[in-house]
C-alpha cells in the first residue's frame, strides 16, 4: 500500500482516537475519524505485544495490510481509520483475517455498498 494511504504521525494517531468513533469484534478494534480534506482513506496499523515477537506483529501487520489492499474499492474515502489488532489474531488463517476484518469493517459503516 502506498505511504499516502496511511496514518504514519503520532499526532495523527491520537487525533483519531480522542476525536473518532470506536467499533470491535472479538479479533478486531476500529477507530474511524472523518477527514474531509483527504482524497482518500488512510489505514493506521497497532499490533501490541501481547500478539508475539517482532516476527510475528509483522506477519499480523502484513497480512491486515492485504485485506485491506483487497477492499481498497469498497473503502469510504475521507476516513482515517486505524486497526487494533487483539491478540486472538495471531493464530488465525489469512481467510479468517479477512472475514472478521471485513466484518469490523461493516460494523464501523467504512464500506460502501455499491449498486449495481
Amino acid at each position: 500500500m502506498k505511504k499516502a494511504y496511511r496514518v504514519k504521525r503520532e499526532s495523527d494517531f491520537q487525533k483519531v482516537f480522542k476525536q473518532g468513533q470506536s467499533c470491535a469484534n472479538r479479533k478486531f478494534v476500529i477507530y474511524t475519524l472523518d477527514k474531509p480534506e483527504n482524497q482518500h482513506f488512510r489505514v493506521g496499523l497497532s499490533v501490541g505485544k501481547k500478539i508475539g515477537n517482532a516476527v510475528t506483529r509483522n506477519r499480523v501487520k502484513r497480512q491486515i495490510r492485504a485485506a485491506v489492499y483487497q477492499l481498497k474499492d469498497q473503502l469510504k474515502p475521507q476516513q482515517d481509520f486505524i486497526v487494533i489488532a487483539r491478540p486472538a489474531v495471531k493464530d488465525l488463517p489469512m481467510a479468517e483475517i479477512q472475514t472478521n476484518l471485513l466484518h469490523v469493517l461493516k460494523l464501523a459503516n467504512l464500506i460502501e455498498v455499491k449498486e449495481k
